[in-house]
């Protein structure tokens, strides 16, 4: 078994961006600018938040955290969002998610401007990802291929089955998997809660995506020998044995898994730390204009 580190890898990719990001500067006169909206006291958003402003900060970019109370209304939201689609010092945008019941995730993600989705969630980008165009892919994805590029996992031939069909990452991650690319060139099959046979589904898998949101869901008896595991899963529960109050387990068992597995990612120190690499990238890929040239 082979540990799939985020951390190594997300290190190496900074020293890069870091690199292009002081070219950035020389040529242009400014640092890329990730904006980072926080509504409410969420503790999940707000390390989350704190870990990307700290990342932007190491690779040179600029950063700034705009925070709102939990009673901001929608339209006050929409507004201030509007304003930053039309402030050119501003490259990328991101609202941090979940955001409190009366404020419609879907009606605020389309209200960026699809050229400063850096967290890749917006129709435009989606649409152009799915027809294989330029675009900003999902931050989390985007992490994911990275780290499959890094370890030269030959993806292609592979059955891969990706548990859980969210915008973020399930859905997002079958298509990417499925490209004509490298990594890619799989047969993908996308399973969800109401998938009949799921265990057979997942012990036929070359490379599983597990992104269902339930701590340890895919356990040993689900992965055939030599699988290839990528963990997104980030489920928080109460712990007195860790400094921060809480520990983290990922949606698979890995003490149990990971002696089947010729890959596998832990969690912490997983998929997440490559999450941030993918808004990193994207955040560049904005100031230079790589994606949307106007």
């Amino acid at each position: 078994m082979q540990l799939l580190d985020g951390k190594l890898v997300s290190e190496k990719i900074k020293q890069d961006i870091a690199r292009e990001a002081a070219e950035f500067l020389t040529s242009n006169g400014r640092k890329p600018h990730l904006v980072a909206i926080l509504v409410g006291h969420d503790g999940g958003s707000e390390t989350y938040v704190a870990s990307k402003m700290r990342n932007c900060q190491q690779v040179g970019f600029e950063s700034t955290n705009i925070r709102y109370e939990d009673d901001i209304t929608q339209e006050e939201l929409i507004k201030k969002i509007k304003e930053l689609n039309q402030d050119d010092a501003v490259d990328g945008i991101i609202v941090q998610l979940p955001l409190p019941k009366h404020i419609d995730p879907e009606v605020v993600t389309e209200a960026i401007d699809h050229r400063k989705d850096v967290d890749g969630f917006h129709p435009v980008n989606l649409g152009r990802m799915q027809r294989n165009l330029p675009c900003f892919i999902p931050a989390t994805p985007y992490g994911i291929m990275l780290m499959l590029d890094h370890y030269g996992i030959q993806t292609a031939g592979m059955h891969a089955v990706v548990v859980g069909r969210s915008n973020i990452v399930g859905s997002p991650m079958s298509i990417l998997l499925a490209r004509n690319a490298q990594p890619g060139n799989c047969t993908v099959t996308l399973t969800h809660s109401r998938t009949k046979n799921l265990k057979e589904e997942i012990l036929r898998a070359d490379l599983i995506v597990a992104a269902i949101g339930k701590k340890n869901f895919v356990t040993a008896d689900m992965v055939k020998e030599g699988a290839i595991i990528i963990d997104v899963g980030i489920n928080r529960e109460i712990s007195t044995l860790t400094k921060s109050g809480y520990k983290l387990f990922g949606d698979v068992d890995f003490e149990r898994v990971s002696s089947k597995a010729s890959y596998i990612t832990p969690v912490p120190g997983g998929v997440g730390l490559m999450t941030i690499i993918g808004l990193l990238k994207n955040t560049l890929a904005a100031a230079k204009k790589e994606v949307y040239r106007y």
